[in-house]
């Protein structure tokens, strides 16, 4: 005697299921998150940019200037993307990305930076200030001074006004103090 089995396909869930069946709308999932006043602020960094900057490799040693251009896009307004072009000091034509995103579940506004002169991954987690006018991110990378050792570190975002930003790069130093080393003026191309 043969058994003949059926093969049944799994269906998708009716429309009571998804509680749209009296009109209802359905919750909103992690997967449909929608752009709130942190994603608006990013915005503000959204254009093209051309970039004039200098950098202390070493204390003591005077700065090395550098230009560069930014491209920054949106990413569904929860995201930007700004890719950067330019010579870095001591690296010369590099590529850069960074990615800006905000948390709602930790409040946090968090990214990442890489570069085509590095192989490290720069993780950014950070706060708005109050007059909502600069962002401090902190991160964590290869200490400049002491190979194979990571150290603590921090990019400052400030919005001057539409048309110009400014960021910076500091360190912790071996004193626990705070050592900034980099400054990067972004004009808005027109």
């Amino acid at each position: 005697m043969s058994t003949t089995t059926t093969e049944t396909k799994p269906q998708a869930p009716s429309r009571t299921e998804r509680g749209e069946a009296d009109g209802t709308p359905q919750q909103e999932s992690p997967m449909t998150a929608r752009p709130q006043a942190e994603h608006e602020w990013l915005k503000k960094l959204v254009g093209e940019w051309t970039c004039e900057g200098e950098a202390t490799m070493e204390p003591g040693t005077p700065p090395m200037k550098y230009k560069g251009t930014e491209s920054v896009r949106s990413l569904g307004g929860l995201w930007i993307l700004a890719e950067g072009q330019g010579d870095a000091p001591g690296c010369g034509p590099t590529t850069t990305m960074m990615t800006l995103g905000y948390d709602p579940q930790k409040k946090r506004y968090i990214g990442t930076f890489v570069g085509s002169m590095m192989t490290h991954m720069w993780i950014y987690n950070g706060t708005l200030d109050a007059a909502r006018k600069v962002l401090t991110l902190n991160t964590e990378g290869p200490n400049m001074s002491a190979e194979g050792q990571m150290a603590t570190f921090k990019d400052v975002i400030e919005i001057q006004d539409d048309d110009h930003r400014v960021l910076t790069s500091h360190l912790v130093g071996e004193d626990g103090s705070w050592h900034q080393f980099m400054t990067a003026r972004y004009r808005r191309k027109r």
